[in-house]
Formats: C-alpha cells, structure tokens, sequence
C-alpha cells in the first residue's frame, strides 16, 4: 500500500483522489473561524459551577454575559481630576453604544481612594469571534489609556477574551509565514533547488487547509473550538507536515543516485521512510489526544482537532507528496549548480555523514547511553517538585483591591 504513490499509472489515481479528498476537506476552511467559540465557558473546565450557572443563564433572557472592567488607578490616590475623568468615562461609554454592549454600571471606589471600577457588560453574540471582538474593543477604545500618572485598563472576562482572541487570532498568519520562509530557506540550502520547494510546499498547504475544514467539521459536531485551538492547529501541521516531507524527500534523493528508475526510487523510500512517518505521527497524535482528558474545554477541544491535523499531515506527506515526487522525477532538483542526482553519484546518505557518525557511536554504547539520559532526565524532571502552582507574585491593581 505504501508503494502506490510510486506505480507508473497509479501515480496520478492516487494524486488525483488525494487532491479531491483533501481540497473537499478544505473547501469548509473559511468557515473554521466562525465556528470557534470564545465566550467565557470555552475557557472553563466543562463540570465547573461557573460553567454550569453560564449555561443556566443562557437559558434567561439575555443569555450569558461577559462583563467588561475598566479599571482606574493612581498610586497615592485618586485625585479630583482622575475623578472627573472616571465619571467622564462612564458617560462616554453608554453613549451611542456598540451592538451587544449593555449599559455600564456606576463606579465604585476603592477604600485605599487608590483605584475605582467602572463594569460594562457585553452580550458574547452567539460566540462570533468578530462581533464580539468589536464590541469590547469599543469599550476599551473609550475607555481611553493611561495619562498623567492615572492607570486605565480593560479586564474581566469580556477583556480576557478580547486579548486571547487577538493572541490566538493574530498568531496564525505571522507564524505561518515565518515557517514556510524558514523551510524555503533550508529546502534551497539543502538542495540547492530554486524550485524543488514548491512541491513540499504545496502537500503541506493543502493538509494545511484540509485541517482547518475538519476542524469545521468537529465544531460542528459539538466539540469546543476557540481561538487558542486556531492559532495553534495551522501552526502545528505546517510544522509536522514539513518534518515529515524533509525525512522522505531525503531518502527519496539517496535513491536517485542509486536507481535510474524514479519510480523505483520513490517506492524504495516509501518502504524506507513510510514506517518512520507513520510511527512519529502516532506518537504525536496518541500524545495529542490525552489532552482530550483535560478539564478545560479549550484545551479538551485542541486535543483531537490537533491529532486529526497531525493525521492529515501525515497521510499528505504519504499520498500526494510521492506521487508528486514519482511525477516531477529528478528534474525538480534542478539548479544552476548542478544537484540534480544521478546514478552512481556519491554523497551522504544513510551509510556515511555526521550523524550516521553519532548513530554509531551511540550503537557501540547503547546500555551507557540510555542510562546516562535517563538520569539527566530525572534529574531535570526533579525539579519540577519545587514548582508551587499556587504560588503568585501579583502586584496588580487587583490582588490590593479592598472595595
């Protein structure tokens, strides 16, 4: 089965119900953003109370609401001025307010005088990330920034949202581009090919888009997606997918300077490589899938949306990246320094080079070197016991709030 991307004929059977499959998948990515949930119970470990009183509430009129908390302080007290802003500021918000943003409360001072409060609820829109995302951003905008000495920001569940859904959101794009920047450099340094990347590029761009549209697909059946779970997935295949078309396109070379045949070449590293593949991506995806038994149900959610990326990617780098291989043939390794590899040709390969150097020297001492990292990794993992989860160091306005 391994070796079907590598025949003659079923070369192009394989790419062809590999792309249908695939760009099926990826016709549903546009859709993945606004199936993502980011209201205040998608951060929440799903038998929480506060989970359960949420969905109470979104059973009343006005469902569930995330409140937005501008808070005010000036060390050494508020003076009349600050004061004047803050009510100011209240003012400011109720007028001509955005959809979804209810009326904000009256201030409440601190007992200090050194800080005050001003909450302004926000209705979470059916958990649409943009409408939601406009409406706290608005009260943030009036709530204005920090000036001669008074501190203003926007917390609460309505201001963690909005900064996570930023965080996760804005993460992708600048990630993605830097990853495929980053392998382009190195597929045309290790290559020397002006043109070769393209091919692995695209198997992962298409696994890429693939992942979100399954994505889609799990919201929709029930599972909980939210901003964290986008910005990671995209950045996870890309990131497996490349590793994994590095391990075969080199094998899928060392082959070409031994046979003349591509076919024969692509197949040889199929037998060789595929077993590698398969079993780092296990491993992956069985690792990805314990994070299904975590109690917040974001990261419960990223467990099986990311082992199902991790599979696309896998089965691209097994279907449509040999096939693409068996078609272009030695020709994609063109360059204007002659890499192109040849029979009979020499260089590294599986039998000499630095590290079939430290594979041998680790075979000469196997019992010495597994006892040696393991008690390296003990030791580094023992000093996980002085970490206290419990212990914070919080010097915001919050931990001395005494109102």
């Amino acid at each position: 089965m391994l070796t079907l991307p590598a025949g003659r004929r079923s070369k192009y059977v394989v790419l062809f119900l590999a792309i249908v499959c695939f760009g099926g998948l990826a016709s549903f990515a546009g859709k993945f953003e606004g199936i993502q949930k980011n209201e205040s119970s998608s951060f929440l470990p799903g038998d929480a109370e506060s989970v359960r009183t949420l969905e109470a509430l979104e059973r009343l009129p006005g469902g569930e609401l995330a409140p937005a908390v501008v808070v005010f302080e000036r060390r050494g007290g508020l003076t009349e001025a600050d004061r004047q802003r803050i009510a100011d500021t209240r003012t400011r918000l109720n007028q001509d307010r955005r959809e979804l943003v209810l009326e904000a409360q009256e201030p409440v001072f601190s007992e200090n005088g050194e800080a005050a409060l001003i909450v302004q609820p926000v209705q979470p829109g059916g958990g649409v990330a943009d409408k939601f995302e406009n409406a706290v951003q608005s009260v943030r905008d009036r709530a204005g920034t920090a000036q001669d000495g008074l501190e203003v920001k926007v917390t609460g569940a309505a201001g963690y949202s909005l900064d996570a859904i930023k965080v996760f959101g804005g993460v992708n794009g600048p990630l993605l581009f830097a990853a495929a920047g980053i392998v382009l450099i190195l597929l045309i340094a290790i290559y020397r090919s002006p043109i070769f990347w393209a091919i692995p590029f695209f198997s992962v761009l298409l696994a890429e888009g693939a992942s979100r549209g399954a994505g889609y697909v799990l919201g929709e059946a029930g599972l909980t997606i939210n901003g964290q779970t986008g910005g990671i997935l995209p950045v996870l295949v890309f990131g497996a997918g490349t590793d994994y078309a590095l391990l075969l396109v080199s094998r899928y070379r060392e082959e070409l300077r031994r046979h003349e045949d591509k076919h024969e070449a692509v197949a040889i590293a199929m037998r060789s490589a595929g077993p590698a593949i398969i079993a780092s991506g296990g491993t992956v995806i069985a690792a990805l899938l314990c994070l299904s038994l975590a109690e917040v149900n974001s990261t419960a959610g990223l467990g099986p949306v990311g082992a199902v990326g991790v599979v696309l990617a896998m089965l691209s780098m097994l279907t449509i990246l040999p096939a693409l291989l068996a078609i272009a043939g030695r020709n994609a390794f063109w360059s204007p320094f002659d890499t192109i590899p040849h029979p009979g040709q020499g260089g590294v390969d599986e039998t000499h080079g630095f590290w079939r150097g430290i594979g041998n020297r680790v075979a000469s001492r196997p019992r010495a070197v597994w006892i040696t990292g393991t008690i390296v990794l003990l030791v580094m993992a023992a000093n996980a016991l002085a970490l206290d989860p419990t212990q914070t160091q919080d010097n915001s306005s919050a931990a001395r709030w005494t109102a």
